[in-house]
C-alpha cells in the first residue's frame, strides 16, 4: 500500500428529512447570505427548492438565485455566477442538484478569487481561496458533494478540464435520498455508472491494497444491486440510500487510499468526448469507453482484473466479465458503444487530440494518441 494523506473535512448529513436542516446549519457558522444555485425545475417539482428557501428564510439568511446549470457545467455561466457574488456581497455559495450543480459551485467559489477563472483549470494558476461551499444532492453520482474537485467545460475552446483544491471541500453536504426517487430513470442509471467508474479508476491500479480493494469490491456489488432494485422500484429508499452513500464513498478519498492516486484515463477520454458532444452524458460516456479501456490494458495488470472479474461479475474469465459487464449498462438502458452516440471513426484523432492535451494520461499505461485512438475503436 502506497502512502497517503487522507483530510476529508466535509460534514454529512444524510437521511430523510434533513433538508430543512440547511438554513440553522449556516446560521451556526454566521453565514447570512448565499447563492443559491441549481439547475432547472427539477428541483422545484421534488420540493426540494421550496423546503430549501422557507428553511433559508425562517432562518434569515438572504439569497441571490442564479439558475441554469448545463448537466456539463459552462464557464460563461459560471462567469454570471461569479459577478453575481461580487455585486451582492455574497459570502457562500448553495448548489442543490447533482455533480454538474456542485462542480460550478466550486468554479464559482474559486472564481471569486480569480481575476481569471479559466487559468486555473489550464493549470496556470492554483486555486488557494474559495468561497465556503454548502450542498444539499438530488442526484448521486459525482461525488462531488464530498471532495475537492470540479470539472467545468469552456465552450468556446470545447475543452472540459478540472481543478482540484483543499478549499474546494463543501464545509457541509445534505443527502436526503428521498428527493431522488423523482429522477428519471437515466440520471439514475448514468450516476450510478459515474459512481462505478470512479471506484475502477483506482481499482484498475490494485495490487496489494487489500482493504481498499475490498471496500472497492464493494461499492461495485452495492451500486449494481441497488440499480437492479431501484429498475424494478424506483421507490425503494433502502436502494436509494444505498446508491447514494456508495456513490459518495466512491470519491471521498476513503476507497482510494494507499492506490496511488488512480489512473483517471478513461475520464480523461470521456472528457474530451463530452467536450465535443456536450449532449452526451457523462456517465453515458464512460460506460461506453471503460470496457473498452478494460480491455486494453488488460495485459498489465492480469491478475487484479482477473480478480475483477470472479469477484465483481462471477465470471471465470476476464472476457466473459467484460462481456457481462456490457451487458448489465445496456439491460439499465445505457448507450454501450460509440456507434449509438453517431460518433464517426473520423472524430477519434480529434477526441484523442484532446485527451491528451493538457497532460499525459494514464498510470497503469502511459496512453500514447495512438492507444486512445485503439480504445476508441474498441469502443466503436
Amino acid at each position: 500500500m502506497n502512502n497517503f494523506i487522507f483530510n476529508n473535512p466535509t460534514k454529512i448529513i444524510f437521511g430523510r428529512n434533513t433538508i430543512i436542516q440547511i438554513g440553522e446549519e449556516l446560521k451556526k457558522l454566521g453565514i447570512y447570505k448565499v447563492l443559491f444555485l441549481y439547475g432547472g425545475n427539477s428541483i422545484k417539482n421534488n420540493g426540494t427548492y421550496e423546503q430549501v428557501r422557507n428553511s433559508l428564510i425562517n432562518h434569515n439568511i438572504e439569497f441571490i438565485e442564479h439558475s441554469g446549470v448545463q448537466p456539463n457545467p459552462i464557464l460563461t455561466h459560471t462567469e454570471i455566477g461569479i459577478d453575481l457574488c461580487k455585486e451582492n456581497g455574497v459570502t457562500a455559495i448553495l448548489a442543490v442538484g447533482g455533480g454538474s450543480v456542485i462542480d460550478e459551485a466550486k468554479a464559482i467559489a474559486a472564481g471569486a478569487y480569480l481575476p481569471n477563472l479559466w487559468d486555473a483549470y489550464a493549470g496556470k494558476v492554483k486555486v488557494t481561496q474559495a468561497l465556503p461551499i454548502f450542498t444539499i444532492l438530488t442526484i448521486s453520482g459525482t461525488g462531488s458533494e464530498m471532495n475537492g474537485s470540479s470539472v467545468l467545460t469552456n465552450s468556446e475552446t470545447e475543452q472540459k478540464w478540472f481543478i482540484s483544491a483543499h478549499c474546494l471541500f463543501p464545509k457541509i453536504s445534505i443527502i436526503n435520498p428521498s428527493v431522488m426517487r423523482t429522477l428519471p430513470w437515466n440520471q439514475t442509471v448514468n450516476g450510478g455508472i459515474d459512481a462505478i467508474s470512479h471506484t475502477l479508476e483506482n481499482y484498475v491500479m490494485g495490487k496489494d491494497q487489500e482493504i481498499s480493494i475490498s471496500i472497492q469490491e464493494s461499492i461495485f456489488k452495492s451500486i449494481i444491486s441497488a440499480l437492479d432494485n431501484l429498475q424494478i422500484d424506483k421507490n425503494n429508499y433502502e436502494s436509494r440510500a444505498s446508491l447514494a452513500w456508495a456513490s459518495t464513498i466512491a470519491l471521498n478519498g476513503i476507497a482510494g487510499a494507499g492506490m496511488g492516486g488512480g489512473d483517471w484515463a478513461v475520464h480523461r477520454i470521456e472528457h474530451a468526448l463530452s467536450a465535443i458532444r456536450p449532449d452526451i452524458a457523462h456517465g453515458t460516456g464512460l460506460a461506453i469507453i471503460f470496457p473498452a479501456y478494460l480491455k486494453f490494458v488488460y495485459e498489465f495488470n492480469k491478475v487484479h482484473l482477473d480478480r475483477f472479474a470472479k469477484n465483481v461479475w462471477n465470471c471465470d474469465s476476464f472476457e466473459e466479465a467484460i462481456e457481462t459487464m456490457k451487458a448489465k449498462y445496456k439491460s439499465w438502458g445505457s448507450a454501450i458503444s460509440l456507434s449509438e452516440l453517431n460518433i464517426e471513426e473520423n472524430q477519434f484523432s480529434a477526441i484523442a487530440k484532446k485527451a491528451l492535451e493538457q497532460t499525459e494520461i494514464g498510470k497503469l499505461k502511459n496512453l500514447s494518441n495512438e492507444d486512445v485512438i485503439e480504445i476508441l475503436k474498441i469502443a466503436f
